[in-house]
């Protein structure tokens, strides 16, 4: 449980980070940030910023947009941006979109620019982030499109298009790094951090 008069808030509508934290025993609600962020990405592109440091950009304004109306709990930010050399992919918007996606990433190495931020009382309390990189095998067509319709709209979720925790591991050579971080949540760091600040039981 949280410490007393410090509610744990996820600032995101991710499934999957919500899962990751229920799963670890933490109690917490959900309640997602509003801001403008592919603003926020379009601005960072312009001035040549790496794909991390948008992730933390964006991480820390959910976190603060949220935690203005909640001063006294702590609000996790989060995001995640994939990155395949100087490309960034968003999540597809169909599952034609996720069908092209998976093409252009096939047989090339992306990165998963993760990033999480705590605010409370208007003060940054934590961040993390995390760069996972992982190497997409050269599957054929058909088994592409047999995955596509088995996962079916759940892959619109992810911004990879996939779901490393269920049949989207197939479609991997070689994945290094934080295997949370490529759910969403470098969740051991948050863990430590809601330790030692009291909000989780040693």
């Amino acid at each position: 449980m949280t410490a007393p008069g410090r509610e744990l808030i996820l600032a995101s509508a991710s499934s999957a980070r919500a899962r990751l934290l229920a799963a670890a025993g933490v109690a917490f609600r959900i309640e997602p940030a509003r801001i403008d962020e592919e603003r926020m990405k379009r601005a960072a592109r312009a001035a040549g910023e790496a794909a991390i440091g948008c992730a933390l950009a964006l991480a820390e304004a959910k976190a603060r947009e949220v935690a203005a109306r909640h001063p006294y709990a702590f609000v996790l930010g989060a995001d995640q941006i994939l990155a395949a050399g100087a490309e960034w992919f968003d999540k597809p918007a169909d599952l034609a979109a996720a069908r092209a996606q998976l093409c252009r990433l096939r047989g090339r190495v992306h990165r998963l620019a993760t990033a999480a931020c705590v605010v409370a009382a208007g003060i940054r309390q934590w961040q993390a982030a995390s760069e996972p990189q992982l190497a997409m095998r050269r599957f054929g067509d058909s088994f592409l499109d047999r995955y596509i319709a088995a996962e079916g709209e759940a892959l619109l979720g992810s911004v990879g298009g996939y779901r490393i925790e269920g049949r989207g591991v197939q479609l991997f050579a070689r994945v290094s790094g934080d295997y949370f971080a490529i759910q969403g949540l470098p969740l051991v760091e948050l863990l430590e951090f809601l330790r030692k600040c009291g909000a989780l039981p040693v």
